[in-house]
């Protein structure tokens, strides 16, 4: 399937087999028609989520890295490896960047903020999902987020595990079976 063409990742084709498909990569294979994005579960195993030909079109990033070339021309770097020359001058490192596939433009900023609903991609907690309701600062040390997800179930991270997904309560990406809630054994 991969020699023949068939299979794009982010609107590219390619014929790697072991090509390194990450968290947030949209794969779509268009003689079928079909459209896939690779999010955790609440397990923390990677899953194919199939996703409508408009929400393809786009990927959410997660900025890394801020600042400006020797020529002051400001960039940023992506979780992805991405650099996005003249970003939306509101991204800031730990913000979310929905990025138009296509163009490889920015088309909107989800802030890192209390208030905003976010995915966990490392630790115990990876694929969970919830809205951040606080941020503890440790000078020296991991910063810590709090997080209470659909039950009302509250849990704490670090910092850089936690990634937005969309603003307030409301995501523009469609989520794994269970919606990220992960269930205990007393139900």
């Amino acid at each position: 399937i991969c020699m023949e063409k068939l299979v794009q990742v982010d609107g590219k084709v390619r014929t790697d087999i072991k090509f390194p498909a990450g968290f947030m990569d949209v794969i779509s294979i268009p003689r079928s028609g079909d459209n896939f994005r690779l999010l955790y579960d609440v397990k923390g195993r990677f899953r194919l989520v199939k996703v409508g030909d408009d929400e393809a079109k786009f990927k959410l990033c997660r900025v890394t890295k801020q600042e400006s070339t020797t020529k002051s021309i400001p960039y940023i770097v992506t979780h992805d490896g991405r650099t996005i020359r003249y970003p939306d001058p509101a991204a800031r490192v730990l913000d979310t960047v929905r990025v138009d596939i296509a163009s490889g433009k920015i088309t909107d900023v989800y802030k890192f903020e209390v208030g905003n609903k976010a995915m966990i991609t490392k630790g115990h907690n990876t694929g969970r999902v919830g809205v951040i309701t606080a941020r503890d600062r440790h000078l020296g040390s991991f910063d810590i987020v709090h997080v209470r997800d659909a039950t009302g179930e509250s849990f704490a991270t670090r910092l850089e595990n936690v990634f937005v997904i969309g603003k307030g309560d409301s995501t523009d990406i469609t989520l794994p079976k269970g919606d990220g809630i992960k269930k205990s054994i007393m139900g």
